[in-house]
């Protein structure tokens, strides 16, 4: 396990996070004197860093939550790297890297081309990554589906939060790829309400995302001392590492394509996004260390029905313009709502068992009682 701190506070987790801040407050000050050479301009390109990092956290949480949940029960030296490499990989990778390469393969030019472009003309940029969306919000919202529908669709589930619906889930477990004819089924009924060329754009990323979920689920299996589910895998080292961070890059899918409605400069939206993800990996660091799922029994489901509809979000994304504040404040509603219902369970439970221990007290007074007679 990671450091298990039982007198850590949790302002300590966040150390490395305000660290961060500051140094990347700091850095995008310095661009917006830069690029503006104004105190208000650099005072906006301040504040947009901010609001982008509160835009990260608040789509993101639900992520934290789900990476805790594989987190614990990976190998110590799996999860020194997850919370090392992978976070590298997050902020380097998705944040930097991933929104060029999408230039690069949309415009048909290279990464140093790429580069200049969002530096010198990053209005045209921005309209190259918008004009990739569709794409990237099948492939990402069919990815994130899959995550969330094997949560639900497991006949091992016995806890159940929204017992009406996880239930009878839990028990269509049995039939053998409902949740991949289900979502299949979705993605060919959105296609019907795109056109043309937008169709099949959609169709064939969201079979990509389906299958990449499962070939990284085949790949874990394999790598993972031969499991057989991803479940069972999160339990080894490199399979669940490889799954973790593809879960990560499709959460980050939606933040960094949403980032330009604020934006268009590539390194504002780095350093406003990178903030936030080291957030989210101090969050998790926390939840995995305080036992927090353990705690709040319905705090995992919340997260699960988030990502459903984060998913589902990403789907509509595609016919209409869904702002980012309802898809974050949605998540993070659910994930309350979820954390309020646990703590609901906990009291009643602690009352039970206090009613229980004074009804056991008082029956063995009354049978001492008897005895003395």
């Amino acid at each position: 396990m990671i450091d298990a701190h039982s007198n850590k506070g949790a302002l300590d987790y966040f150390r490395w996070a305000f660290i961060f801040t500051a140094i990347g407050l700091l850095l995008g000050a310095w661009v917006g004197w830069q690029s503006t050479g104004t105190i208000s301009g650099t005072a906006t390109v301040f504040f947009i860093c901010s609001v982008l990092a509160v835009l990260e956290i608040s789509l993101s949480f639900d992520n934290a939550i789900v990476n805790a949940n594989k987190l614990k029960d990976m190998r110590p030296e799996w999860q020194h790297r997850f919370l090392t490499w992978g976070i590298i990989i997050a902020v380097f990778g998705m944040r930097i890297v991933f929104p060029l390469l999408i230039v690069v393969i949309a415009a048909n030019i290279g990464p140093v081309e790429a580069i200049i472009l969002a530096s010198v003309r990053p209005e045209e940029y921005a309209r190259i990554m918008h004009e990739a969306h569709l794409p990237i919000a099948a492939f990402g919202g069919t990815f994130l589906m899959m995550v969330g529908l094997s949560y639900f669709f497991n006949q091992e589930k016995d806890v159940h939060w929204i017992a009406w619906i996880e239930r009878k889930m839990a028990r269509f477990a049995t039939v053998k790829g409902i949740e991949i004819a289900f979502v299949l089924s979705l993605i060919l009924g959105f296609s019907t309400l795109l056109e043309g060329e937008e169709a099949n754009v959609f169709v064939y990323a969201g079979i990509y995302g389906l299958l990449t979920f499962l070939l990284v689920e085949v790949v874990g299996g394999l790598l993972d001392a031969s499991q057989q589910t991803m479940s069972a895998a999160a339990k080894g080292g490199f399979g669940a590492f490889l799954y973790l961070e593809v879960l990560d890059a499709s959460f980050s899918f939606d933040g960094v394509i949403g980032a330009f409605a604020l934006t268009q400069n590539l390194f504002i939206i780095a350093i406003g996004l990178g903030i936030g993800a080291m957030y989210v990996r101090s969050m998790t660091i926390m939840l995995v260390d305080k036992g927090t799922l353990s705690a709040y029994r319905y705090l995992e489901h919340g997260a699960f029905y988030a990502i459903l509809i984060l998913s589902v979000v990403m789907y509509c994304q595609t016919l209409v313009h869904i702002p980012e504040v309802i898809t974050g404040l949605g998540g993070a509603g659910l994930i309350g709502l979820s954390l309020w219902s646990s703590i609901r369970y906990n009291r009643r439970h602690a009352q039970a068992h206090a009613d229980l221990e004074a009804e056991n007290v008082k029956q063995g007074a009354h049978e001492r009682l008897h005895a003395g007679v």
